[in-house]
């Protein structure tokens, strides 16, 4: 993952103030265009985490093909492997690479593997409440904070000197186990080690940052899109005592930031032919510069057009650009 994002530096983001203030999208991405002969039903099954992008990409489809009918469901990435393979939904959005037990169940029923396509890039954020004096942490930690492995940390264990927080326990958030973003921390985050039984869960990411904001003491991981006023992401540091690195698109592009992730769409597509035209023409919009622009928008962070690219020349479209 630190490679792939590596060499996406020469894009030339610029950042403002906020967490994804300013990026701007690949000049090179294409335009999108309708085509003729687009017609038919799309369902989307999977990640809470992308709901709000695959329900802004179906609504701006739809502009150009109002005929189109779309559904999504958004319970978890676990929820995405079963309905493509039942055939439930055509498209399946995880904030989590498939398991290898996933892929090998689609494998089994269809004789090829699940096309994974990278749509954007999200920096996995640990969230405290705005008024909370800690500004940073280190990946250890994280670790010790979440896991079982950990005693039950006090703001104070955390390196915080304030009277007023540093006796406090700290009150923890996360994800379901349907999640793909419960998922990826537990597996980077945690070293696969189980959560506290203290951490409470919730139904989705804006309910984790929601708890948060409400909870003076409150401490818990979704991605950065999510992020409100309420709360503040911390800096994060891949181990005590080296430099800590803001949830940014900066240092996610550069791999510095520890929880980098792309967030996926899997579809069922044999490899070596040409998908048709409805599923198609959908993938092309979001991998066009208004796909990528609704990334930005939804407080996330654009693939380049080399990416782009590679995705659509995974589902035998031919790239123009």
């Amino acid at each position: 993952m630190k490679k792939m994002l590596m060499s996406m530096m020469a894009v030339g983001l610029s950042l403002g103030a906020a967490v994804v203030a300013s990026v701007t999208v690949d000049a090179k991405l294409p335009v999108y265009g309708p085509s003729q002969g687009v017609s038919g039903s799309l369902k989307s099954v999977g990640s809470d985490t992308m709901n709000n992008l695959m329900t802004q990409w179906f609504e701006e489809f739809r502009k150009y093909y109002p005929n189109v009918k779309t559904e999504l469901e958004g319970k978890g990435s676990s929820t995405a492997p079963p309905a493509l393979i039942e055939g439930q939904a055509q498209f399946g959005p995880m904030s989590r690479p498939m398991k290898s037990s996933e892929i090998d169940e689609f494998e089994k029923k269809f004789g090829f593997k699940p096309t994974e396509l990278r749509t954007a890039i999200d920096a996995l954020a640990v969230f405290v409440h705005k008024d909370c004096p800690l500004n940073e942490i280190s990946m250890d930690q994280i670790k010790a904070t979440f896991s079982v492995e950990g005693k039950d940390m006090t703001w104070g264990d955390l390196g915080v000197k304030d009277p007023a927080w540093a006796q406090k326990p700290v009150s923890l958030y996360g994800r379901n186990s349907a999640s793909g973003t419960y998922g990826f921390f537990k597996e980077h985050a945690l070293g696969k080690k189980d959560f506290k039984p203290t951490v409470k869960e919730q139904p989705g990411s804006s309910a984790v940052v929601q708890g948060i904001a409400a909870d003076r003491f409150g401490m818990g991981y979704s991605g950065i899109g999510y992020a409100t006023a309420d709360v503040k992401a911390l800096k994060i540091a891949a181990k005590t005592g080296q430099p800590a690195f803001a949830a940014s698109p900066e240092f996610a592009y550069s791999g510095e930031y520890p929880l980098s992730r792309f967030l996926l769409l899997y579809v069922n597509h044999k490899p070596g032919t040409a998908m048709e035209p409805l599923r198609a023409e959908f993938l092309k919009l979001v991998f066009s510069k208004s796909g990528q622009e609704t990334v930005i928008k939804d407080g996330y962070i654009p693939v380049t057009a080399d990416i782009a690219r590679e995705e659509l020349t995974k589902i035998g479209v031919k790239p123009t650009f």
